[in-house]
């Protein structure tokens, strides 16, 4: 089959009958014509159909390793640092569509299922399964969401602990069929996609009680008894002019239920495996070509950032005040610095055991360590620059009105643009800095990859400081204790 167009993506989402909940209703008729879903089902589509683009297919898209068809180039397994170059400018091209706000693009999971399928054997008996599911996903362009972590109850206690056994997804029995799983995961962000991943996140310990919730495993999310519960959309149903960024790039987040589902044999990849389960992401290199894609998202983000920044000095005309200037050389920091990130990690790159081309992890964790902590500042600096201008925003609505259009054309104007163009600015800042799609972003942003002050500690644990430290001792051992020097000197 290979690349498919937006058109076959959205036939597929309203030809598959799912368990799907929003704001107290279940999903009923086509999905893509729901007013919470239509809009980001319109972006996703647009991603496949840039695949089509006859001026940058051949950046998109290689040919299948077992069909010739072709098919979507970040499912290329890399052996050279040219191919890595390869996926970033196609990563690249769909991050820019979406100025770094769709966080879970299907290349980022595409990206995983390249690195696991490669890293076949560490899956022991599984190591099959993994692999063709890899070249299903890959032959049919699927678009995959993923859950990982366990339902928010009780942080203090495992899984297994929980006043509800059943609390977080869990193994309840194997049968002839597969194994069926009961309970819950969160958080699920695009649920308007083809299929789900069910891997592990948190570190599982490895205890007899703990083994049925140490799985991985693949499910269509048509799949009988799996339901996701959706949060309130924070696409208000508003214009592109109004809320330009929610009214196109709102992904969604479920937490998803099993009701006793039964996942085949052939979808499972890791089972009641807690090692295995726990070393997943580092022992595949999964995480490194994950980071991959998301430095490239975040290069965007920052660019969208330093861009609305940029045309806020200009059109209100406030470039010549140092804090300004001061500010938006801050979010120039963050950009280059998140490009150096890339550019070392790639300039870096190895063959892994696996024989894949794979970036060097250090500046990769750099990044995502970093970028978390910048974002939010420079969502900050865009409340900073555009201040009072934020919150007294006409609406398209206002401007169609002939009787409030003259006073919006006198008031509203900027130093070098009209009302309109001023008020179609500084609605995509409120969109990104204010509203309740941007907060969402901040959030997201925050906790990309997990709890922050984690993160860092694993950093502290895991990087390696002796160099530095020994580079210390020898500048301090210039200098000799001379009570030493005098006990010598006697002997």
């Amino acid at each position: 089959m290979g690349i498919r167009t937006g058109e076959q993506y959205l036939n597929a989402l309203d030809g598959a009958t799912r368990d799907f909940w929003i704001h107290g209703e279940r999903v009923t008729g086509k999905i893509t014509e729901h007013p919470a879903f239509r809009n980001i089902a319109q972006s996703v589509a647009h991603l496949y159909d840039m695949q089509h683009d006859p001026a940058i297919q051949a950046e998109m898209t290689y040919p299948s390793p077992a069909t010739g068809d072709l098919v979507g180039l970040s499912f290329l397994q890399p052996h050279t640092k040219e191919d890595l170059v390869r996926r970033r400018t196609m990563m690249m091209h769909w991050a820019r569509y979406a100025h770094g706000m769709m966080g879970r693009a299907p290349d980022y999971l595409n990206s995983e299922l390249m690195a696991l399928a490669a890293a076949a054997p560490f899956f022991g008996e599984f190591g099959d399964n993994i692999r063709k599911y890899y070249e299903y996903v890959r032959e049919h362009d699927l678009c995959t969401t993923h859950t990982l972590i366990m339902p928010q109850a009780n942080r203090s206690a495992p899984p297994s602990q929980q006043a509800d056994p059943y609390l977080a997804a869990r193994v309840v029995e194997k049968t002839s069929e597969g194994v069926i799983i009961r309970g819950a995961r969160m958080l699920a962000t695009l649920p308007l996609a083809d299929e789900i991943l069910v891997f592990p996140s948190t570190v599982i310990r490895n205890t007899p009680e703990d083994k049925p919730y140490a799985f991985a495993f693949a499910l269509p999310l048509s799949t009988p008894g799996l339901r996701l519960i959706c949060r309130e959309t924070f696409d208000y149903g508003k214009s592109h002019f109004d809320h330009p960024l929610g009214s196109r790039f709102e992904e969604m987040d479920a937490v998803v239920v099993f009701h006793d589902v039964l996942v085949p044999w052939e979808r499972i990849f890791l089972l009641e495996d807690a090692d295995r389960c726990n070393q997943l992401y580092a022992a595949t290199d999964a995480v490194v070509h994950m980071t991959h894609q998301v430095i490239v998202k975040d290069i965007a983000k920052a660019e969208f950032i330093l861009g609305v920044a940029g045309l806020i000095v200009d059109t209100i005309g406030i470039e010549q005040f140092q804090h300004v200037q001061e500010k938006v050389a801050e979010v120039i920091l963050a950009l280059e610095t998140m490009k150096a990130f890339m550019v070392a990690g790639e300039a870096n790159a190895k063959l892994n055991r696996y024989g894949i081309m794979t970036p060097d992890w250090t500046p990769f964790n750099m990044a995502r360590n970093t970028f978390p902590r910048l974002y939010p500042r420079l969502v900050e600096i865009i409340q900073q620059l555009a201040a009072g201008g934020l919150m007294a925003i006409p609406t398209e609505k206002d401007f169609a009105h002939p009787e409030l259009r003259p006073d919006l054309d006198r008031f509203y104007q900027a130093r070098n643009t009209d009302a309109w163009e001023r008020t179609r600015l500084f609605r995509l800042a409120w969109d990104a800095a204010v509203s309740s799609f941007g907060s969402r972003q901040v959030l997201y942003e925050r906790f990309f990859f997990g709890d922050p002050v984690r993160m860092a500690g694993a950093l502290y644990q895991s990087y390696d400081k002796e160099p530095a430290k020994a580079l210390i001792r020898e500048f301090l051992n210039q200098t000799p204790d001379p009570l030493v020097q005098t006990k010598e000197a006697r002997s």
